[in-house]
């Protein structure tokens, strides 16, 4: 054991590189090293033997936020990245087991989210079609196969909202070149060998193979999967959720365009299979394409069989990597003066997305929150664990409710997903009251919601759940509600006239960048 030295949180260790480790230097760096004489101190150790997972190649609207505040411009970075939009998910055959059976779940809000239930307007007037199209233009804009916004759009800005589709490995790769150009990140290429304890119980250091032990005052633990910190030296226990999210396994692959042409999806594409799903996602150069499934209800060779059906010809000669899955949790992310962030704190499934986020989610944090010392430390770690505590529940209990809407009845997986003992005591309870009541905002208490009351409200609509609502609108709100279905069809007309096509404007942005300003 060695005695701090200071109490004064100034060095910053963050071990592990990849999306977590990289993203979160570029966020630090960019809030605590805005001048050469900055005190705060940023250390990256990553291992040079360990690879990045490399297939987290979806991320939220949230991301345009991120990049701006770390001084990427959005057009190296679409160019570097291989980078597509996305503008959201679509669901093909969760609903029946019928492939054409679909629906989306876009990034913008519906059309009269802040007035009045327009789930309940919708779902109960048949002649609407389906909500998300009803109160949301973007839908069609994804139909269409359009972008979300225009070449002479300022840079991250958008006719609607948008995330990306990325190469994750190109991803990293950028960031970290981006750290060390343009912030005093310093960077170390190493082994780390041993965790060192302080007397206190906090790590002082960590010790390398070639480069000694490296002192730090708060350290993150990026090392993914292995969790070397958080669960090696403090022994914080995973919390497992298997039995609750059946997938463990995925197998994924890439695949090329077919002709320099094809069309680039807008959103991803998540299929339903007997025991998972396929996920679908369109970058500027190739697909990247993935079957997450359960190995209690599908072997391998049934889960390479159904994944080749679905690529067809496309499937010949492609290298597959197969990649465990454990779905779980840290039972809390910041011990002492050590957070966990990225796969180190948690993974459960890539359906929705929610990994990049979480770690977002984490720099955001410590750029409004880190303690200036350690005295002010565990109070903000206990607020910061109970604040992610229940954004990992919020996550289980809306990637269940895919699940559990299901009306499936091929197969075992699809019937024991609805079986209550696998569903979260929290979700049943949300079930048990949308039964009597569309959902509302009271069901959502804080602030900033990992998935809003209006996701919920795509899921449920596109999944054709309805309500036994107690109460009719009123001609007023019913008149309200036309009038917000009609102005989407004034916006839905103008999208379609003015918005290029994806494919057509990542071509502009890769030969000249936004025109914006």
């Amino acid at each position: 054991m060695v005695e701090n030295k200071t109490d004064d949180i100034r060095d910053l260790v963050i071990v592990g590189g990849g999306t977590a480790g990289w993203l979160m230097a570029s966020r630090l760096a960019a809030k605590y090293q805005t001048s050469p004489d900055c005190p705060v101190k940023i250390t990256l150790v990553e291992s040079p033997s360990v690879k990045p997972v490399g297939v987290g190649e979806g991320t939220w609207p949230g991301m345009r936020s991120t990049l701006k505040a770390i001084g990427l411009s959005e057009s190296d970075f679409m160019r570097e990245c291989d980078a597509s939009f996305k503008q959201g998910s679509k669901f093909n055959g969760w609903r029946s087991g019928n492939m054409d059976d679909s629906y989306y779940h876009p990034f913008t809000l519906p059309l009269g989210y802040d007035d009045l239930d327009m789930m309940h307007f919708v779902q109960h007037s048949p002649r609407q079609g389906s909500f998300a199209k009803a109160v949301c233009p973007q839908v069609e804009i994804c139909q269409q196969g359009l972008a979300p916004k225009q070449i002479t759009t300022p840079e991250y800005a958008g006719v609607v909202n948008y995330g990306y589709h990325l190469n994750a490995g190109k991803f990293a790769a950028l960031l970290k070149r981006h750290c060390l150009e343009k912030f005093n990140v310093s960077h170390v290429l190493d082994e780390v060998v041993k965790v060192n304890g302080a007397a206190n119980g906090d790590i002082a250091s960590v010790s390398t193979e070639n480069h000694g032990d490296i002192c730090g005052d708060f350290f993150i633990d990026c090392t993914g999967f292995a969790c070397l910190l958080l669960g090696g030296f403090y022994q914080v226990p995973f919390i497992g959720q298997r039995h609750i999210l059946f997938a463990d396994t995925a197998l994924a692959v890439q695949i090329p365009y077919p002709a320099a042409d094809s069309p680039i999806a807008c959103v991803t594409q998540s299929t339903a299979t007997a025991a998972g799903w396929i996920w679908d996602i369109g970058l500027t150069n190739r697909r990247g394409i993935g079957h997450v499934y359960s190995s209690d209800y599908c072997s391998e060779v049934q889960a390479e069989q159904e994944l080749a059906a679905y690529l067809g010809h496309d499937f010949k000669g492609v290298e597959i990597k197969k990649i465990p899955i454990k779905p779980g949790y840290r039972s809390h992310a910041w011990e002492k003066n050590c957070l966990a962030v990225g796969l180190s704190a948690g993974f459960l499934e890539p359906l929705e997305a929610s990994a990049i986020v979480q770690v977002e989610l984490a720099a955001d944090w410590l750029c409004l929150q880190l303690p200036a010392n350690r005295s002010g430390m565990d109070v903000i770690a206990k607020r910061y664990n109970q604040e992610f505590s229940y954004r990992w529940q919020r996550i289980i209990d809306f990637l269940k409710l895919h699940y559990v809407l299901s009306q499936r009845r091929d197969t075992d997986f699809w019937l024991d997903n609805r079986h209550r003992d696998s569903i979260p005591d929290s979700l049943q309870e949300l079930l048990s009251l949308w039964s009597c009541h569309y959902p509302t905002k009271n069901e959502f208490p804080r602030h900033h919601e990992i998935f809003s009351l209006y996701s919920y409200q795509y899921i449920l609509a596109g999944m054709d759940y309805r309500s036994e609502a107690a109460y009719a609108l009123t001609a007023l709100e019913e008149d309200v509600a036309r009038q917000h279905i009609m102005k989407g069809e004034q916006l839905k007309a103008q999208y379609l006239q003015h918005l290029p096509g994806h494919r057509e404007l990542l071509e502009k942005i890769a030969r000249y960048g936004f025109k914006g300003v």
